[in-house]
């Protein structure tokens, strides 16, 4: 079946398997605008709430094409749409209208600042680079999932608040309820494949200042990039790296760090950074192509682009320096001038 015959019939068996359960419901297919990737979507909610659940139509539709059994579509989407309207009568409405408590929930999302840029004109944001961050409300997170709520400029309004004011609490909050996690690349492997299997393999732990390659994200491995904009972040990860490093965006959820000790140069992270996101990063995952670098003297977050044309800068001015040093240094001769003789007389 096509995709616009699977969304009508979607709509209809979910309403019927709902129906066969005891659930009333109603339903709606709508285009959802989504941060780094927009979605079509089975909006369910009960009768007259306010609250709903948006079913991702495009990639079920990705799954049934994959291969996968329509039947076992409509049940998923079913059960996902049971847990939403079960939930959403239990939502307190009240407190999402009180800052003073949806505050303490706050997060925050890192993503690429060009291909959000109709969204983030909806969303207050900070831009750091080439990138953006972002805030949310989140509510609850699960195996299944995370239910979270997008800070809206007109949600914003609604609080009456300031972009700076929602920046300033986020700072603060947000790294306490979400702190960064920074392993090295041996730690992660072990932690995902587990001790028995990582011993397995022979591949024993190096210490950490043997180690080039490690990842920050958060504990839940949700949106971890966002750790970028964590106040003390960066300081706290050139300690563990040991040093400055460049910063490969691996997807909106995990960054990684690489030690610059210069055995690696811009143009090799950048085309590994391109390669990883064309072929192994899903879409809505991808953070962005570039390649960061952190100057842990000058305290200097920048895309390792800047910070090459910085160093050549300084490298120039260091020279003019040592150059006008030596000019001022150079001993004074004193000249003599003779007159010339020409037929007898000075001239």
């Amino acid at each position: 079946m096509d995709y616009e015959k699977f969304k009508q019939d979607m709509e209809q068996d979910v309403l019927k398997n709902l129906a066969n359960r005891g659930i009333e419901a109603e339903t709606d297919v709508q285009h959802i605008d989504k941060l780094n990737d927009g979605y079509d979507a089975l909006t369910v909610k009960a009768p007259g709430s306010v609250i709903g659940v948006n079913i991702n139509l495009s990639s079920a539709f990705a799954a049934y094409e994959d291969g996968k059994d329509y039947i076992d579509i409509v049940e998923r989407a079913s059960d996902q749409a049971a847990k939403g309207i079960t939930e959403s009568k239990s939502f307190d409405i009240d407190k999402v209208n009180d800052y003073d408590q949806m505050k303490q929930t706050l997060s925050m999302e890192v993503v690429s600042a060009e291909r959000n840029a109709d969204m983030l004109q909806k969303v207050p944001h900070k831009n750091i680079e080439d990138m953006a961050v972002v805030y949310r409300f989140v509510l609850d997170t699960s195996d299944e999932g995370r239910a979270s709520i997008l800070v809206t400029n007109q949600l914003l309004d609604s609080y009456g608040i300031t972009a700076d004011q929602l920046h300033e609490d986020a700072m603060t909050i947000a790294p306490e309820l979400r702190p960064a996690v920074i392993k090295t690349m041996s730690e992660t492997l072990q932690e995902m494949m587990g001790d028995e299997a990582f011993m397995m393999m022979g591949m024993p732990i190096a210490p950490p200042e043997n180690e080039p390659l490690f990842v920050a994200t958060v504990p839940d491995k949700v949106q971890g990039a966002s750790v970028l904009a964590y106040q003390d972040f960066m300081e706290q990860a050139a300690e563990r790296v040991g040093g400055d490093f460049y910063v490969l965006p691996s997807s909106i959820h995990e960054i990684l760090l690489v030690r610059d000790d210069g055995s690696m140069n811009r143009a090799d992270l950048e085309d590994m950074v391109r390669t990883v996101n064309a072929t192994e990063v899903q879409p809505e995952d991808i953070l962005t192509d570039s390649v960061y670098h952190y100057d842990s003297k000058d305290k200097v977050f920048e895309l390792a682009e800047k910070f090459e044309e910085r160093t050549a800068a300084k490298q120039r001015e260091s020279a003019l320096d040592k150059l006008a040093d030596k000019k001022r240094e150079a001993p004074i001769h004193e000249s003599v001038t003779r007159p010339h003789d020409r037929g007898g007389e000075a001239l």
